[in-house]
Order: structure tokens, then sequence, then C-alpha cells
């Protein structure tokens, strides 16, 4: 089952369910994504007669450009970074020592806004060092304090693909002060479709998305890196986030920027990781962030280029 919020003039939009090739629509009356996340046990048999009814011919036309994120705001996002490649890369990039951890690293961003697909993205200053990371996620329904690795994979219902912006010179001095991140990570952009696990088949393994994210600069391509190389799974990073608090339905977890060990070959998914790159190879990065009117384009596609989340197609335009 693919879902998906249509922009009705309401912060919450409007959720529908989507055909599997993403053609057709059929409404929800009276429900949004967060609510039917706030109830899921109720609204989960509704929304799969309407899912059947579409792939037996039922349904209107789907006009992409009414498309907002499927979760326009939620309750609490959580972004993980469970690429050890990507980390490792990352502390070159920054000029920080190693963390010495086992643990899930993991912080709490701004929730109150997910840009969706094709929304033009507004910064401050170029100067900040606009940069695009691109991710995937899961949202859950209510996990309890407590809730193991094993069975935490229970409470996952949607599966979504993220660009998580960030701002790579504000970075490292927030990082600096030990209390995280807040001018440094604006809202992020979501994908337009929300796809339950069941889905994704055998892109859903081992609590992974196991997808090339194929990504786009400018009409060039820049990555291609496979989201099965997760460290940590989503298993893993939603028993990390419950430790010590209940997780509220609706709350999204987000695997960190997507990173293989082989990225000579595949690419990277920020620009940040491909100057860190630069520096272990050149002694420098030559690589700039981005600038107004650049562009980004993400798709995780599976072998056969089906690409369950749809594409996330973005400008940078000023504030």
């Amino acid at each position: 089952m693919r879902l998906a919020t249509l922009d009705d003039g309401r912060p919450d939009g409007a959720l529908v369910v989507v055909s599997h090739d993403g053609a057709r629509w059929l409404a929800t009356p009276g429900l949004t994504l967060l609510s039917a996340l706030d109830d899921w046990q109720r609204a989960e048999p509704e929304l799969l007669r309407r899912a059947a009814a579409l792939e037996a011919g039922a349904g209107g036309r789907l006009d992409l450009a009414r498309l907002r994120a499927p979760l326009p705001r939620s309750w609490q996002w959580l972004d993980g970074s469970a690429f050890g490649t990507h980390g490792q890369l990352m502390q070159i990039a920054f000029g920080l020592p190693p963390v010495e951890t086992d643990r899930p690293l993991m912080y709490q961003g701004l929730s109150d806004r997910f840009f969706g697909p094709a929304d033009p993205v507004p910064f401050a200053d170029p100067a900040h060092g606009i940069d695009f990371e691109g991710e995937f996620g899961v949202i859950v329904d209510h996990v309890p304090m407590g809730t193991s690795a094993a069975e935490a994979l229970k409470h996952v219902k949607l599966v979504v693909q993220i660009n998580d912006w960030s701002l790579r010179t504000i970075a490292p001095i927030e990082m600096k002060t030990g209390f995280g991140w807040i001018q440094a990570k604006p809202p992020c952009s979501m994908a337009p479709f929300a796809v339950t696990p069941k889905a994704l088949g055998e892109a859903w393994q081992d609590g992974r998305v196991c997808l090339d994210l194929v990504i786009d600069m400018n009409g060039r391509r820049f990555g291609k890196a496979s989201g099965a190389a997760m460290d940590f799974g989503f298993h893993d990073l939603i028993a990390h986030a419950a430790l010590t608090r209940d997780l509220v339905a609706g709350t999204v977890i987000g695997s960190g920027t997507v990173s293989n060990a082989n990225y000579a070959e595949v690419g990277s998914s920020c620009i940040s990781e491909v100057r860190a790159i630069e520096i272990i190879r050149d002694g420098g990065p030559s690589t700039p962030f981005m600038a107004y009117g650049d562009t980004v384009r993400m798709e995780g596609r599976n072998p056969a280029g089906w690409a369950p989340f749809g594409t996330i197609h973005q400008g940078v335009v000023p504030a």
C-alpha cells in the first residue's frame, strides 16, 4: 500500500491511497496521515480496501503537482547516523575526533514542517554551506518505552524517502558546543509516497531499505548508494530512541545519509561526503556546496527501476 497527501489548503492536507503504479488515487474522507497513525488499527483495514480497489481499476488520475510530503508535519523527527562510512568521512570533513561508541548516533530535529517533493526550498544565505542528505526513514505507531529491537519492527507502519537538508558551515560550530543543532538543520523534504513495509517486498529486509538511492545534482549523476548497508537497522534505531521514552504515533526516524564503503564506484548522497573524499585524496575540498538555482533529484530504485517512494526534485531559492 502506498499513501500520499494532497494539498487541500489545510495544514495536514488530505490523505489518499495511491495505486502501485502511482497513476491513480482514492480519497480517504476525514483522514490525514497523522490521524490515521493515531488509530492505525482502525484506519488500516479501510486503507487496504481502497488499495485493493485501486488495483482493480478504481480511482481517478493522480496529479503529482498537488502532492505534499506524505506527512506534512509530525510530533517528532529523530535522525540517526546508521551508515558507518558516512560517519567516518564526516569526521574528516569537519576535523573532529572519532566518536568512540557502540551505540547508534541520533539527534532530534525539526518536525513541524516537511517540504513536499517539488517544493522550492528557501535558504537565507549560500555562505551557510547548503547541502542535501539523501536517506530513508520509517514512521511508527505508538512505541512503548523500553521496546526492544526484537519487538521494534512491528511498530513500523510506513517507510519514506527523505532529503535531510543541512547547512555545513554552521554545523561544526553547533557540534562543538555539545548541545546539538538548531541553525544547521532546516526542515527536511519527503518524497511523495509513504509505503508499507509489505509493499516494498524484497526491498525491505532486516529493518533496512534495500534500494539504491539515485541522486542527480543539476542534472548530473551524483550517487547511487544502497540503503542495505546500514550498520544499525531501523529496529535498532527505534529501540535506541525508545529506551527512556515512549515514541508517539507519527514519529519519523531517519537512517542518516546513505553511504557505502565502495563510494569510489557508487558515489555519495551528500556534498559534504564528497568533500571529505577530496580531502583524503587531494588534500583539500573542491566541490562547492549548493547555490541559488541549483537542483537536486532523489529516487530510491530497485533493480527493475521501480521507485516506490516517487521522486524528490527540488531547487534552492532565496528566503
